[in-house]
């Protein structure tokens, strides 16, 4: 399986487009014992500046001054005053724009270990040391197509979660197959085990 990085221009798009499209994407990162950690996007939300939900709807502060930056860096925020959520840039600069990823599938771990904004951060060790980073190889950090993804199924578009404003729209994305994502959208069950989709082992990168 190839490793190299999402090209710039990936990013450099409407956030709603970029949260589409990372379905099935690896996230990838360098441990300190050089090893790599892995895992297959299931999940993402977009957020975009003349909306509501957006953190850079009202006002640009120091807060989320990178999200209003170059497309193609990590936002990280702590939310409720103890868990991190991972966000990549989008769109371009001087407007806020972003996709939370929400949910990953990693190969040999639990499949609930990263489903959910705060567990997906905690289980790939990204916190507020890492706002504003670059996403590449260089900096240990990146993100990479699947050839795998071609064998997923169904892509579920629905509503966010967790928020007050914004609710409406339709900016939620998730493997339907997947057993990480962190919520169905109503309706949908949890597909058993023996026909849900998993991140295949000797696929690492």
């Amino acid at each position: 399986m190839t490793i190299s990085p999402l090209p710039n221009c990936f990013y450099s798009r409407p956030a709603k487009v970029v949260a589409r499209d990372l379905i099935g994407c690896l996230l990838i990162k360098r441990q300190s014992n050089q090893r790599l950690l892995w895992g297959v996007i299931v999940e993402t939300e977009a957020y975009s500046q003349e909306e509501e939900a957006c953190h850079g709807y009202k006002s640009r502060n120091s807060k989320n001054e990178t999200l209003f930056g170059e497309p193609g860096r990590l936002y990280v925020y702590l939310t409720y005053g103890i868990y991190h959520c991972v966000n990549i840039v989008t769109d371009k600069d001087d407007w806020a724009s972003g996709v939370l990823l929400r949910a990953i599938a990693i190969p040999n771990e639990n499949e609930r270990i990263a489903s959910g904004p705060g567990l997906l951060a905690n289980r790939f060790g990204l916190n507020r040391s890492n706002d504003n980073c670059p996403i590449s190889i260089e900096n240990g950090i990146w993100l990479s197509q699947n050839p795998s993804a071609t064998n997923m199924h169904e892509i579920i578009q629905t509503t966010r979660i967790g928020i007050s404003k914004g609710k409406d729209l339709p900016w939620r994305w998730y493997l339907k197959t997947s057993r990480s994502v962190s919520k169905r959208s109503k309706g949908d069950r949890t597909p058993p085990r023996h026909l849900a989709w998993t991140p295949t082992p000797h696929k690492a990168p």
